[in-house]
């Protein structure tokens, strides 16, 4: 009869006992969900069927559409700065930008702020990106990245690869179109994933950003089609103030770029047309190519989209992966003859925001939460069963994934745009979005003193970067005037609204580390402006 000595029972106690811990360990990383996370840049909602609007006929997204009617829609969700660098910051560190440091499209985020993956990883998921990262800096904190440099190109782009070289230097080539090229890597990442772990993914399309490449195949998609046009684009007497429209209408041809001729600058008619076209002329033969190519895009993302799902639910993926679909911002679709995004207005500031989990979400769902993407990170993490951290601004709305009531939720979210004239020639603002009202203060100056100008390669590609333009109030009754086309800061009735908005606006500059004690300046003009009691004051 064989004899075990109490070193071989304990050596065999403790091997049992791995082996236990290996068991359950493994166990409960099956049940935490994948989590992919899909974003394209400057996908506007309205430009989405499940959102409806005046697109919305033209079915522009029937996989997407899908997904919504499968899980559930955010009406409600918006982002703190509609550029695509800010956004991105802010949806990686769950923090405003005056925390996280990315103030405008220049600035990179600090390494040691890509919160997101590093909180994944710590809850034992494999972690990676695919796509538009445009955070300047490499993606370090993932396990495996294939991004695009910079923006990135349409057609047969190049990436740096993580396993292929040193950052910068880790480039690798690619042919076809991008939304294409961008599906097949992240397929080929989930077909070679390490397997024992759950995986967060983020899977980003450079589609459809501005002057819309769309691939060949989709050149006669809505080609024998008019695409449905928004009244503003040609009329609108009673929106904006002397911050967006100057002094008697002084700066039209001056302040946003235009879809139509307005814009002396830059306009889409002048892009496209070489100034052949003039008046309401020009604004409906480039709205029609605005959208039609926008648009072609859009169906490009889509189908991909479509063939990702395929891939999962053919995997078995399906049911056990959280899939959440959003944009780094809006766009402005020929609303207000304005194009690109940057705009606290509706088009610009909102982003789709669909989730969709089988295991928990009921199907069909519409919420109008009042969420932004500080939020995004936060709800990832307690979704994938941790906790939110304290140094993220944002607060997770996982309770209302899961059917339950948020206690305690914010009743405004905070906005600012910070790089003024740049590129669109927008003017700086902030200001607050209610469920019902918008207030917004154009502060119309850049956050850079003029000594600091010349450092920057657009300070001598625009016209008037230096120039300070009108500081002026807006307020929108949004319930009431959901196009946002008649300003009502002058009227009476809205006074005792406007005076509570604009408390709420300071406390929340305040609470959110969103103020302007690094910017004098600034903050004269806000000091100065804030009790203006009418427009021309």
């Amino acid at each position: 009869m064989k004899r075990f000595n109490n070193q071989t029972l304990l050596k065999t106690g403790m091997l049992l006992a791995f082996l236990f811990s290996s068991a359950i360990s493994i166990a409960q990383k099956k049940k935490q969900p994948n989590i992919i996370y899909i974003m394209s840049d400057d996908h506007a909602a309205h430009a989405i069927g499940a959102y409806g609007g005046r697109l919305s006929t033209l079915n522009p997204t029937p996989n997407l559409d899908k997904l919504a009617d499968g899980g559930i829609r955010f009406s409600n969700a918006f982002c703190n700065n509609s550029i695509c660098t800010p956004s991105r910051a802010s949806i990686i560190s769950g923090q405003y930008p005056q925390t996280n440091g990315v103030l405008d499209l220049d600035i990179h985020l600090d390494p040691e702020k890509q919160y997101l993956p590093k909180e994944m990883k710590k809850l034992g998921y494999s972690t990676a990106i695919v796509g538009k990262w445009h955070l300047h800096i490499e993606p370090s904190a993932f396990d495996y990245y294939k991004v695009l440099p910079g923006q990135g190109k349409y057609f047969n782009p190049s990436f740096h690869e993580k396993g292929k070289g040193e950052w910068p230097n880790n480039k690798v080539k690619s042919e076809g179109h991008s939304s294409d090229v961008i599906t097949d890597v992240t397929i080929n990442y989930l077909e070679n994933r390490d397997k024992t772990k759950p995986f967060f993914l983020m899977h980003h399309y450079k589609a459809p950003h501005d002057f819309f490449e769309y691939a060949p195949r989709y050149e006669d998609y809505l080609a024998d089609t008019e695409i449905p046009e928004p009244s503003s684009l040609y009329y609108q007497p009673n929106w904006g103030s002397e911050a967006t429209r100057g002094a008697n209408d002084s700066l039209t041809n001056y302040i946003g770029t235009s879809v139509s001729d307005r814009h002396m600058y830059r306009n889409y008619n002048k892009f496209f047309h070489k100034d052949s076209l003039e008046g309401q002329n020009s604004a409906h033969v480039a709205y029609q190519d605005y959208l039609k190519r926008y648009l072609r895009c859009v169906k490009g993302v889509d189908d991909n989209l479509g063939r990702l799902f395929d891939y999962l639910k053919k995997e078995g993926l399906w049911e056990n992966t959280i899939i959440v679909y959003t944009a780094d911002q809006g766009m402005m679709l020929g609303e207000h003859d304005l194009q690109d995004k940057r705009w606290i207005y509706e088009e610009s500031m909102r982003m789709p925001f669909i989730v969709h989990y089988p295991k928990m979400i009921e199907e069909g769902r519409e919420t109008d939460l009042l969420i932004n993407n500080t939020d995004f990170a936060p709800t990832l993490i307690e979704m994938a069963g941790g906790k939110a951290p304290e140094y993220m601004q944002g607060h997770s709305f996982a309770r209302t994934l899961k059917g339950k009531e948020e206690k305690d939720w914010r009743t405004a979210t905070y906005y600012r745009y910070w790089m003024h004239i740049i590129h669109h020639y927008v003017p700086a603002h902030f200001g607050l979005r209610t469920k019902d009202y918008k207030l917004v203060f154009y502060y119309g100056k850049h956050y850079l003193p003029e000594s600091e100008f010349a450092k920057h390669y657009w300070a001598k590609q625009y016209h008037g970067i230096e120039r300070e333009t009108p500081h002026t109030w807006e307020f929108y009754d949004l319930k009431n005037d959901p196009e946002e086309l008649h300003n009502r800061y002058n009227d009476p009735k809205y006074q005792d609204i406007i005076a509570k908005l604009k408390t709420e606006l300071k406390q929340q500059r305040e609470e959110l580390n969103e103020t302007d004690e690094n910017y004098p300046e600034i903050s004269a003009i806000v000091e100065e402006y804030w009790d203006t009691k009418t427009l021309t004051e």
